[in-house]
C-alpha cells in the first residue's frame, strides 16, 4: 500500500498560514502533479509531508497507509517508504554521496545489505543518469552543478526505492538534455516499481516524460482546480489564471 490522505490540513510559519483547509487524496501508483504560482505553499506541502518541525500542523488529517504522519518523525516516515527529492539538495562537506547512501541502505536493509551489490547498482544507475560514477565519492553534492545535484536524487531514488515519491522542483536549473535525463529516469523507476508520485513543478515541459494521471492547480494555500494533462497546456499558454471551476474528478 501507498495512499496519502489529506484532509482539511491548516500550517503555519511563524503565525502565518500556508496551508489552508488543504486537501488532497493520492491512491496506489498514481501521479499527482501540484502546480502554482510562487509563494502558494507547493513546497511548505513536501516539507509537511515529510515531517519538517518547522512548521506547525495547526488541524486537519494527514494519514499515509493507516499511519497518523503528524506524529511520526523524519526517519519514520522514511522507513514507511517516503522520499523526498528536493528543490535545493543539501551539500555536506566531509560525507561522501557514497557513506551516505550506504548508511541509509544498511539501516533498511539491516543484515541482508551486501556491499558488492549496492557498488553494482550504484554503477547501473549512475550510467543510466549520464552521471560520472566517481561523483558519489565526492563530498555530497558539494561542488555539483544544479544539474548533478538533481540527478544525484534521482539516483537516491532509485537506490532506497521508496513506495510515495516526492519531486519538488526537480526539473529547476536543469539544461534540456538534463531535464530528459531526469524525467525519463523518475518514469522509468515508475514503470519498474509503480510508486506513487507527487510532483511539483512550475512547467509542463517536465511532463514531456513522466506523465501523470493528476493535475491540480494550487492557489492561497488550497488546491483550486483539477484536471488531467491537458490541464498543465492549458496552464502553459494561459498561465494561472484559469478560475476556479472543477476540470475532471476532483481528488
Amino acid at each position: 500500500m501507498n495512499h496519502l490522505h489529506i484532509e482539511n490540513l491548516n500550517v503555519s510559519i511563524e503565525n502565518k498560514t500556508i496551508l489552508s483547509d488543504f486537501c488532497l487524496d493520492i491512491k496506489p501508483g498514481e501521479i499527482h502533479v501540484i502546480m502554482g504560482p510562487n509563494g502558494t505553499g507547493k513546497s511548505t506541502l513536501s516539507k509537511v509531508i515529510m515531517g519538517d518541525c518547522h512548521y506547525k500542523i495547526e488541524k486537519g488529517i494527514l494519514m499515509y497507509n493507516d499511519h497518523d504522519l503528524t506524529k511520526l518523525t523524519v526517519d519514520e516516515r522514511a522507513r514507511l517508504g517516503i522520499f523526498l527529492g528536493m528543490q535545493l539538495p543539501i551539500e555536506i562537506e566531509g560525507v561522501t554521496g557514497s557513506d551516505f547512501l550506504r548508511a541509509a541502505l544498511r539501516e533498511k536493509e539491516g543484515d541482508s545489505f551486501q556491499l558488492m551489490k549496492f557498488v553494482k547498482n550504484v554503477n547501473q544507475i549512475s550510467d543510466k543518469l549520464s552521471m560520472d560514477p566517481s561523483m558519489i565519492h565526492r563530498s555530497l553534492n558539494k561542488g555539483f552543478s544544479g544539474g548533478e545535484k538533481k540527478k544525484n536524487e534521482i539516483l537516491q531514488m532509485w537506490l532506497l526505492e521508496p513506495s510515495f515519491v516526492i519531486l519538488d522542483e526537480i526539473d529547476s536549473g536543469l539544461d534540456v538534455d538534463s531535464l530528459k535525463i531526469v524525467g525519463e529516469g523518475v518514469m522509468e523507476y515508475y514503470e519498474k516499481q509503480k510508486p506513487a508520485i507527487l510532483l511539483i513543478t512550475h512547467y509542463q515541459r517536465l511532463l514531456d516524460y513522466i506523465k501523470p494521471h493528476y493535475i491540480h492547480i494550487m492557489k492561497d494555500g488550497h488546491i483550486v482546480k483539477t484536471g488531467d494533462a491537458s490541464l498543465a497546456r492549458e496552464i502553459e499558454k494561459k498561465g494561472y489564471d484559469l478560475g476556479t471551476s472543477i476540470v475532471g474528478e476532483n481528488r
